[in-house]
């Protein structure tokens, strides 16, 4: 790929997180609508600049909230080269992937990712974790996924937008709630862990510092999240009313609620 620039978009925690591992191997320029974004950031080899100039670059990453990718898209568009590629970062995928297809003029490639990890979770590295590529439109796909392989150890799903919602609407979304659910109910008690207990609360953790935005995001704009959620607290009221109607452990074999699993086209 004959990349030497790019720009991102959208200057908070996760853009933040790109920078740290793309400036090594790129010219980094930042945009943020706040110029606070920048406030206490060692920026190193990233340059603050104006949307006109992070347009420009050679590859664009939206690294904003999925309800500002109409926006963003709509600042980036006048700027656009041909040939360059632009990627979002968001945690849904098929309302990014219709707008960026729309929107963005054909001259361009679109590849929707989304990293399977955070700022917390890749304290310790990004070695090994996971990241979903959305081929939207482009001939370039292959080439970002066999860097992101080589460059830092990450293993690539290629995957169509609609299979990732639905994949992530129970592997994010649940996780994500019954992570908040358990932080809205501390104090927890801390003497007596069980290692099980432990993994919760680890799980917990790694959502504790995200943003109401992300995880209303999560739950709202995935179009798949809500029979999920509707599934899981059927589930709950279910074995509640087992527990409290005095069910016996052989009743709890016709408790499991089942739903039809969407289906989706596979990429790859």
């Amino acid at each position: 790929m004959q990349i030497s620039s790019v720009g991102i978009v959208g200057f908070g925690a996760f853009g933040k997180l790109i920078a740290t591992y793309l400036r090594g191997h790129f010219q980094v320029y930042a945009y943020d609508i706040s110029d606070r974004a920048f406030a206490g950031y060692r920026l190193f080899d990233v340059v603050a600049a104006d949307i006109r100039t992070v347009a420009r670059c050679d590859a664009v990453v939206l690294a904003v909230p999925v309800n500002a990718i109409s926006a963003a898209v709509a600042d980036i568009k006048p700027y656009l080269q041909p040939g360059t590629i632009v990627f979002d970062v968001g945690s849904v995928k098929a309302t990014p992937a219709m707008i960026m297809q729309n929107e963005l003029p054909p001259y361009v490639d679109i590849i929707g990712t989304h990293p399977l990890f955070g700022p917390q979770s890749a304290r310790s590295g990004i070695t090994g974790l996971k990241i979903a590529l959305c081929p939207i439109r482009s001939s370039q796909f292959r080439r970002v996924a066999a860097f992101l392989r080589r460059s830092f150890g990450l293993k690539v799903v290629v995957v169509t937008p609609e299979e990732h919602d639905i994949e992530t609407a129970v592997t994010q979304g649940l996780t994500h709630l019954i992570g908040r659910v358990l932080i809205d109910m501390e104090p927890l008690p801390d003497r007596l862990r069980t290692a099980s207990f432990d993994l919760l609360m680890r799980a917990a953790d790694m959502v504790r510092y995200d943003s109401n935005a992300v995880f209303m995001a999560i739950q709202r704009t995935n179009p798949y999240s809500a029979a999920t959620r509707a599934k899981f607290i059927a589930a709950a009221t279910a074995l509640d009313s087992l527990v409290g109607d005095g069910g016996t452990a052989a009743d709890m074999d016709n408790t499991a609620v089942h739903m039809e699993r969407p289906h989706a086209k596979r990429v790859g």
